[in-house]
């Protein structure tokens, strides 16, 4: 019978956070101060203490690297758990990933980090650990997400146009809809409503502002394939 060392496996949470800058789908990364990997670019994280929950410590460790709390976000879930993470050549070790959604976010130093910063997807550098394959799983997962929810209301401020939803679900699913189709199909959901107000698009004419019946994750009745 082989014999195996018994190694309890450390316990750690990291968190990938997007939002849109300047029309681009951007993540939040922090710049490490320590060895492994000192100076690397990764994703907030950290280990959990036996006292924590792996929320709670995805809320604390994110509010310490990067001076953003946990309800400046519309939307977070538990997205997967990597067991590949290299903490520690020695010592296995677990991340449990959570992935969230905001608007408007502004990242800033703290006592534990001094640069945090978002990154646009397509110029994201190598990063420590395994972190751009959590990220790359992350996207992936999010394009799935807005095939059957509302989750996309997390990127949109209050009110938006058509055109502006329509370009937020272009840039995150890296596809081109028709523009005729896409409305008919989005307005069939109900899960927008128009307001009164509108918002003027350089010399046309003014655009009707819509917005989401619900601020909270909603499944729609039907694919949006």
């Amino acid at each position: 019978m082989t014999k195996h060392n018994i190694l309890t496996p450390g316990v750690f949470v990291n968190t990938v956070i997007f939002q849109l800058i300047n029309e681009e789908l951007s993540v939040l990364l922090t710049q490490r101060e320590d060895e492994p990997y000192k100076e690397r670019w990764a994703l907030p994280g950290g280990p959990v203490p036996l006292d924590e929950s792996t929320q709670i410590a995805a809320s604390r460790i994110i509010n310490n690297k990067t001076g953003i709390q946990i309800k400046q976000l519309g939307f977070l879930e538990q997205l997967y758990t990597f067991d590949s993470i290299k903490n520690d050549p020695g010592v296995p070790a677990v991340s449990v990933v959570y992935m969230g959604l905001g608007k408007s976010i502004t990242p800033k130093a703290t006592s534990h980090n001094r640069n945090a910063q978002f990154y646009p997807l397509d110029q994201i550098p190598t990063l420590a650990f395994d972190h751009n394959n959590m990220i790359e799983y992350a996207h992936q997962r999010l394009k799935s997400k807005l095939y059957y929810t509302n989750a996309i209301f997390a990127l949109l401020p209050k009110m938006f146009t058509l055109s502006q939803l329509q370009t937020v679900y272009e840039t995150v699913m890296e596809d081109k809809f028709d523009k005729r189709n896409f409305r008919k199909k989005i307005l069939s959901f109900n899960l927008i409503n128009a307001t009164d107000e509108q918002h003027m698009e350089g010399a046309h004419r003014p655009a009707r502002l819509y917005k989401f019946n619900k601020h909270e994750l909603e499944y729609l009745t039907r694919s949006f394939e």
